[in-house]
């Protein structure tokens, strides 16, 4: 069954997300990358508003793939209390080394992976060594927020078999990247773990506005529709 991630800015959204429905409560900056990560102290104030009633997740920054950065992202991030931290593992760099050093610092959170699909490939060797590292999960977004969604970037093929490759290692596979309403059908079909939101979530569908109780719902109607999982307290 699909669950539904809802991607809030601060604890007014995380509650407005919980109350609508949404699976997972992921806490990023929009404003600042795909990635971009909130500071600290907003972490703590969204686990505090959700108060363990849904699982949440938060993201480390659009950061390169350097080992010693990204491990000192995932372990400041970690301490907040969250229950997933999420990683961008992107071309250059050393993308392993950055998963080795990430599931050396997670402490007790775990680990999801998210590609960027418009600028890295989700190869079998990155999913394997997520996999390898303790990862639960990996996801696709997108990079570029230019209107154009991840099905704009993936044919629905390369997508399936995305999701395979995940599922054969043990993972969840997600699909993010600004996902419409119009998309949640097409992909549903394909039998992700999870569809993530941020722009249709908001006022006006841009991913900086505030999110709007009425579109959220609108949003979990329509992944319940698809074969949506009961609103969760646990991945």
């Amino acid at each position: 069954m699909i669950r539904m991630l809802a991607s809030v800015t601060n604890p007014e959204e995380a509650e407005i997300a919980v109350r609508a429905g949404a699976d997972l409560i992921d806490l990023k900056n929009p404003k600042d990358g795909a990635l971009g990560a909130l500071p600290a102290g907003t972490i703590r104030a969204c686990l505090a508003a959700v108060a363990g009633r849904r699982p949440v997740s938060a993201t480390i920054g659009d950061l390169p793939m350097k080992p010693d950065g990204v491990a000192t992202a995932v372990a400041g991030t970690a301490t907040t209390g969250v229950d997933i931290v999420k990683i961008g593992i992107g071309a250059g760099g050393d993308p392993h080394a950055c998963i080795a050093a990430a599931a050396k610092a997670r402490g007790t959170a775990a680990l999801v992976g998210v590609i960027l699909a418009d600028m890295t490939s989700p190869t079998p060797d990155l999913v394997d060594a997520m996999a390898d590292a303790g990862f639960i999960g990996v996801m696709l977004d997108t990079g570029l927020k230019d209107g154009r969604t991840l099905r704009d970037h993936l044919s629905a093929a390369a997508l399936a078999d995305f999701i395979g490759l995940a599922r054969d290692a043990g993972l969840w596979a997600g699909l993010a990247g600004s996902l419409r309403l119009a998309d949640i059908a097409p992909l549903a079909t394909l039998g992700p773990s999870i569809l993530g939101f941020r722009g249709a979530l908001c006022r006006g569908g841009a991913r900086g506005d505030v999110i709007d109780p009425d579109r959220v719902a609108g949003v979990v109607r329509s992944v319940t529709a698809s074969g949506r999982a009961p609103a969760c307290t646990a991945m």
